[in-house]
């Protein structure tokens, strides 16, 4: 368990704090009152907007401008990001210490969308091509892994494959649950170069750029987002890709897909979690202490107390948890056993924890004008998204069993 952050992080994250609290609280009435048929917010930075579900609403495309303004004025933009890519070098920690803090409000303010697997991976040109325009925010991915029949055990199952003919490879199959994939940029897909490999040498990523001739996109209703097609089956068509279009090295995608997973869709999940359970804490403890019933505030209650107690023992432990894997992850220690643990509790204690915060607010807490049912549907999702809770058990138990993670302390 840390003690604390390094200077510099703590600096950060105070910046952060005050500006998430100046800028983005005092917009939260205006964009819930202002939902959209089509859900999600069209005036906001991209990014942004994709991640925005058909629950929520809309601000003024100068209110995003400004708020995207100030994270790149400040720094915070790229805080996270590699100095050599024009960031600011705080690597994982530094990244979850501002996830946490931009997901205190419904208004998210904008960070750069830098795909972490190209860094250290693209050549000088796919640098210069994407990486660079994407750290900028120029530019927009998403990442191709999951399968109709191969989303737990993609190494094993995976079906779309990638065949060389002359100096292009030609990809043929199916991804599906693939966030954001139609209005990306480009695609960062994985598919299978040597069946008998698979992820042991005989998968393959590549840069997939959006549109291409054979690629199609079917978009994906879901009960947290029924007014806005965020999530897509990508069919892949006797797509071609030239052989400068492999990232990295032929063989290596699925390590390359791992590296994202632990650090965006399972580092990153508990630091979310945490940010909205800390907002959320503090809306219900102000709440308890107003809302009067039999003549005393529900404060006064010992039921109220103990729920509020059960979610501030949640997010203490969490914190302290996704801290430390990502101190370990900067000191390129291999975390991902860590990692499943870390989105696994953010899934499970986040949802149980949003849980008891509607509870405590009642019937108020189901009105779409307060952030707390957005966020309820949130954090019930990340019990399924990235990986279900049951195979990140599966994935903590492995590691136990074969040695490769310590409980000793």
């Amino acid at each position: 368990m840390q003690a604390g952050l390094p200077p510099e992080l703590d600096a950060l994250k105070n910046t952060i704090r005050q500006i998430v609290k100046n800028e983005c609280y005092p917009l939260e009435a205006e964009f819930l009152a202002n939902p959209t048929r089509e859900g999600g917010d069209e005036g906001a930075p991209r990014g942004i907007a994709e991640a925005l579900n058909g629950l929520l609403g809309t601000l003024p495309k100068e209110d995003w401008d400004r708020l995207n303004s100030i994270s790149k004025e400040t720094g915070i933009y790229t805080s996270f990001v590699p100095e050599e890519y024009g960031g600011g070098g705080m690597g994982a920690l530094g990244h979850v210490v501002l996830d946490e803090e931009v997901h205190k409000s419904i208004v998210q303010l904008p960070t750069s969308p830098v795909p972490m697997m190209m860094i250290g991976a693209a050549t000088p040109e796919q640098e210069q091509e994407y990486l660079i325009p994407s750290v900028e925010g120029k530019l927009h991915y998403a990442f191709g892994q999951t399968e109709p029949n191969a989303g737990s055990d993609p190494g094993g199952m995976m079906q779309t494959s990638a065949v060389l003919d002359g100096d292009d490879w030609v990809i043929n199959g199916t991804k599906t649950f693939i966030s954001g994939a139609e209005s990306s940029d480009y695609l960062l897909l994985q598919a299978v170069t040597d069946p008998e490999k698979r992820q042991r040498g005989g998968i393959t990523m590549f840069i997939v750029d959006n549109p291409s001739p054979g690629l199609s996109f079917d978009p994906i209703r879901l009960w947290i987002n029924p007014a806005k097609d965020q999530q897509f089956t990508v069919n892949l068509d006797n797509v071609r890709v030239p052989q400068t279009k492999v990232l990295g090295e032929v063989g290596q995608g699925f390590t390359l897909g791992q590296k994202w997973l632990v650090h965006h869709d399972r580092l990153l999940r508990g630091s979310m979690a945490i940010g909205i359970l800390t907002r959320a804490l503090e809306m219900a403890i102000e709440w308890a202490k107003d809302r009067v019933t039999y003549g005393r505030p529900i404060a006064d209650r010992q039921a109220i107390q103990w729920m509020l107690t059960d979610v501030y023992i949640d997010i203490m432990t969490l914190r302290a948890s996704t801290r430390e894997t990502a101190a370990r992850a900067d000191n390129d220690e291999d975390v991902r056993v860590e990692a499943s643990m870390i989105k696994y509790c953010a899934g499970e204690w986040g949802w149980r924890s949003i849980d008891k915060i509607m509870q405590v607010f009642g019937g108020t807490g189901e009105t779409l004008d307060l952030p707390i049912a957005h966020w309820y549907h949130i954090l019930r999702h990340a019990r399924i998204g990235g990986g279900t809770s049951e195979i990140h058990k599966f994935v903590m138990a492995r590691g136990l069993l074969d040695g490769r993670v310590s409980f000793q302390g």
